[in-house]
């Protein structure tokens, strides 16, 4: 195990934190949202998603602090684990209220398993982080360590290779003073001759690896140069896939905001038409009513354009405010 291994079980840790964070707050916005509204005078019913969002966020803060805390090796107080508790017993009790009132005990067990798994991870994940903050600084130390420790072997063998070095030479000039003293002019040419052998095969020594060396270095840069051509095709390709990607958010963007104008363009054509002295069909008053009713328009106006009766208009209302209040708790569900 080293301190590559560990950080990537610290990404690993991160990303599965944030998945159980991102589930568990979707989860909590789909849950308690009509619960608020439930709880909210209807001039006020788009408020209801502000509480939810609100606690959520506090999980956030908590959350991503406390991962910064953890890598930094700091502790934050008491203050931190009060608000964590308290955002996760609050977001508990907001995902199981709605059960409990209906005295519905498999809801509530259902719906506190996100909260829990949220408390829960919460507390480990800060443990986790820690024991491996301390872990990489353990492994990056030992590192140190042992590159100092071969940096300093390195420096050693060179010293002394230059010690043998230069009592090699000190030694062979000694031997050559000592073979000029005793011998004539041909033991000194000689002498020469053998120095000059010498010098080429240390030449031809230095030359070859000289050579190796340059061939070395050459071998390294190409293979950077390789390694950057890579990482550049690499970029290149990245750049493509996110352009790609926006494009396809963009044009399912333009796809949704021209649905929504033609049913816009729709509901206004039906509510132009105005008062009708006849009953309409039933499948086009049908669609008069569900404008109506998207609009906003009271229930005799809307009898009034679609020429049928207001009890029959009202049934109509109250289908479209059904259909409207079950699709949120099936998402909700699901």
């Amino acid at each position: 195990m080293n301190a590559a291994h560990v950080r990537s079980a610290d990404r690993a840790l991160s990303v599965g934190t944030w998945l159980i964070v991102g589930g568990a707050m979707l989860f909590s916005i789909l849950t308690v949202t009509p619960l608020m509204a439930a709880h909210t005078a209807d001039a006020w019913d788009w408020t209801a998603p502000i509480l939810p969002l609100v606690v959520d966020a506090a999980v956030v803060i908590v959350v991503k602090l406390d991962d910064v805390l953890a890598r930094l090796g700091g502790e934050g107080g008491r203050w931190p684990v009060v608000l964590r508790w308290m955002t996760g017993l609050m977001t508990l009790a907001l995902n199981t209220a709605d059960s409990a009132l209906k005295k519905d005990l498999v809801g509530v067990a259902v719906h506190a398993v996100a909260p829990l798994l949220l408390i829960v991870t919460a507390e480990t994940g800060l443990a986790y982080r820690r024991a491996i903050a301390a872990a990489v600084a353990r492994l990056e130390a030992e590192e140190r360590a042992e590159r100092q420790a071969r940096e300093q072997a390195a420096a050693e063998r060179h010293r002394a290779a230059e010690v043998r070095a230069r009592e090699e030479r000190e030694h062979a000039a000694m031997l050559a003073r000592e073979q000029r003293e005793h011998e004539a002019r041909l033991a000194r040419e000689q002498t020469e001759r053998e120095e000059a052998a010498r010098r080429d095969e240390r030449a031809e020594r230095e030359a070859r690896e000289r050579a190796e060396r340059e061939a070395r270095e050459r071998r390294e840069r190409e293979r950077e140069q390789q390694q950057r051509e890579r990482e550049r095709r690499e970029r290149e390709a990245e750049q493509r896939r996110e352009t790609e990607r926006l494009a396809q958010e963009q044009a399912a963007r333009r796809q949704r905001e021209e649905a929504a104008e033609r049913e816009a363009r729709e509901r206004a054509a039906l509510l132009a038409a105005g008062p009708v002295n006849t009953k309409l069909p039933e499948d086009r008053a049908r669609m008069v009513v569900a404008a109506a009713s998207a609009e906003g328009l009271p229930i005799r106006a809307a009898a009034e354009l679609c020429g049928w009766s207001i009890g029959w208009v009202t049934a109509r209302y109250q289908e479209q405010r059904d259909t409207h209040t079950t699709l949120p708790l099936e998402g909700a569900s699901a």
